[in-house]
């Protein structure tokens, strides 16, 4: 138990006795920059040179057959005016006629008569049963989600009329996408 009560003791004295009570404060140290050097002064007007004097003593001469003057120099002649080329008429190249004008070649699958028919019947019978759906639809009150399914029904349906001419095959799998679609959208109608 003597020691329980020198607990309190120790904790005060450990607390009373930290090194920021007993340590010395001083002032903070403000750095003070030295003062600028002086700049040198330039003088304005340049200083003063003394000319020097030459004496010649003989007299100078040209040598023998050299001229002490300059020669008199002519101007260039002038340069020749350039002349242009002369302008040839051509005559415009003859145009060719082709005889006949032929369509490029399609590329695109080959089919026979019988797939042709089938094909087109496929396609038919699918954007019959969309329209008939759509005219259904059109005159009834839809939630958004309905009316989002409907606008998907009408996209595949004109991507199928336009790629009929194109690819046949591509129409008949949009037009079967929009039939479909118009199916399942018939039995969620309220």
């Amino acid at each position: 138990m003597s020691r329980l009560r020198l607990l309190p003791l120790i904790l005060a004295l450990s607390l009373g006795a930290t090194s920021c009570w007993f340590q010395k404060r001083t002032a903070a140290r403000v750095f003070i920059p030295p003062p600028p050097a002086p700049k040198p002064q330039i003088p304005k007007a340049p200083p003063e040179i003394p000319a020097l004097e030459i004496e010649l003593t003989e007299e100078v001469t040209a040598p023998e057959g050299v001229s002490a003057t300059f020669p008199a120099i002519e101007p260039p002649p002038p340069t020749p005016r350039r002349v242009p080329p002369p302008v040839r008429a051509t005559a415009p190249p003859p145009v060719v006629i082709p005889p006949d004008i032929q369509p490029a070649p399609r590329l695109g699958q080959i089919f026979t008569a019988d797939q042709l028919r089938e094909y087109n019947r496929a396609l038919d019978e699918s954007l019959d049963r969309v329209r008939k759906v759509l005219v259904i639809v059109a005159g009834k009150n839809l939630n958004p989600e309905l009316v989002q399914i409907v606008g998907r029904i009408q996209t595949f349906q004109k991507q199928a009329e336009q790629a009929r001419e194109q690819d046949l095959v591509t129409a008949v799998n949009l037009a079967r996408r929009a039939d479909l679609l118009a199916q399942d959208l018939v039995k969620r109608l309220p």
